[in-house]
């Protein structure tokens, strides 16, 4: 696995079995929940895993595919027992199970997408409560504030189990309708940043005391360093999933930016997604097919090669028209854990770990302009930029340390399932 046991200090005997509730899991872009989960395990957890959708079998990394057969998948193949467990629930707690369906589905959710998620999770709650009611489980811990924590707080209140949720980006920026009641029902919340936090207090109202932060633990092994010579052509690397909120398309503006004063350039585009389509038209729009190279979506495990052979790492995020956004991507860690020189957009937590002119630099985003200088300033004085990414380095690796962050996460667990003495089922 990713971690060794012998690194953490933390012990607590006899620990109590937690539940991790996702959409999907293991899925290869979510490289910072699984490592969660596979530290835990390491720590001496038993924790068990279920997936609200099927499972995923494309890029998976060796490791992935090793847990792969610990998880509880639904999916379509157990869509015809909703039914019977939203039944078998109804018939022993109906006056519950009648004001839950008031309480959490009539209500306004952010968008088509999140309505049909928060549905499944929903009936997919009856489901999972059923297996978890006599299983021994004894908190319930959902990565994503959507659909997982929906999924838990319904789990919650028909067995008892205490849950709590982590708070990230998508998941709560727009707030999906349910986020104040979500954050009332949960024993804590966790946020993945700091920026977070005043965001969540709006909703948390007299509970602001359940807010918390947790970094991630790193979730990659390191194998050796860039050597960022910056010399023409200048290497830039880019790296995340196809869709709006990553900036993408800012990025090759900022090309064309460049490539219109003869700056020798060129970018490598790592990821897929549903705006590939768009982002390589865009390319062909700007006249830069010879300076952008798609490379496909690349697992985490492969991710050192393109670091190793570039001279400056790019996040161009943005905050989508409905608010949408970056919370602070993990490849950001990567890149400087690697000493690779970054630039990235102010977004949510990313100036947590970019410090403009310290360990990086910051940009406005949605400014092609502004990218494009910075990237000039940069690749202009390489000894500054090797300089800010060595900081940036040691930065990452205090900040995100995997044992001191997964004994952080282990206290809440443990302090939340101390709330659960015995396994009594809720009464009406």
């Amino acid at each position: 696995m990713m971690y060794e046991t012998k690194e953490v200090k933390y012990v607590k005997q006899p620990l109590p079995c937690i539940a991790y509730i996702l959409l999907w899991f293991p899925k290869p872009s979510e490289t910072f929940i699984f490592s969660e989960v596979v530290g835990l395990l390491n720590m001496g957890w038993p924790i068990r895993v279920f997936s609200l959708y099927g499972k995923l079998e494309k890029d998976m990394s060796p490791d992935m595919r090793a847990v792969s057969g610990m998880v509880y998948s639904m999916g379509l193949r157990v869509s015809w027992l909703l039914p019977f467990d939203f039944l078998f629930w109804l018939f022993r707690m109906p006056r519950i199970v009648v004001s839950m369906f008031v309480e959490i589905l009539m209500r306004r959710w952010r968008d088509w997408e999140q309505f049909g998620e928060n549905y499944w999770a929903f009936f997919g709650g009856f489901h999972l409560a059923r297996i978890m009611k006599d299983s021994g489980v004894r908190h319930i811990h959902a990565p994503w504030a959507n659909g997982p924590a929906t999924s838990a707080w319904v789990v919650s209140i028909l067995t008892g189990i205490p849950f709590s949720f982590s708070a990230r980006a998508g998941d709560i920026y727009p707030e999906d309708g349910a986020l104040a009641d979500k954050i009332k029902a949960a024993v804590f919340v966790r946020s993945e940043n700091r920026a977070n936090l005043d965001y969540l207090a709006r909703f948390a109202g007299d509970y602001a005391d359940k807010l918390c932060v947790v970094y991630n633990p790193f979730p990659m092994k390191i194998s050796g360093e860039t050597a960022a010579p910056m010399k023409p052509p200048i290497r830039i690397l880019a790296a995340g999933r196809f869709v709006k909120t990553k900036g993408f398309d800012i990025l090759l503006q900022a090309a064309s930016v460049l490539h219109g004063k003869n700056m020798d350039i060129h970018i490598t585009l790592v990821g897929d997604g549903h705006l590939r389509k768009f982002l390589e038209q865009e390319t062909l729009r700007l006249g830069l097919t010879k300076t952008v190279s798609f490379a496909g979506f690349a697992p985490y495990d492969q991710m050192g090669a393109f670091f190793r052979e570039t001279d400056l790492f790019v996040m161009p995020s943005v905050v989508a028209s409905n608010g949408d956004r970056d919370g602070l991507p993990t490849v950001i860690l990567e890149a400087l854990a690697h000493r690779v020189p970054v630039i990235a957009s102010d977004v949510c937590g990313i100036r947590e770990v970019v410090i403009d002119g310290k360990t990086g630099r910051l940009v406005p985003p949605s400014d092609p302009f502004a990218l494009a200088e910075a990237i000039r300033d940069v690749v202009s004085d390489r000894d500054y930029a090797l300089k800010s990414a060595e900081q940036g380095c040691l930065l990452v690796m205090e900040m995100f340390d995997p044992t001191k962050n997964l004994n952080a996460m282990s206290e809440l667990l443990v302090s939340a399932a101390e709330r659960f003495k015995e396994r009594v089922m809720c009464v009406e």
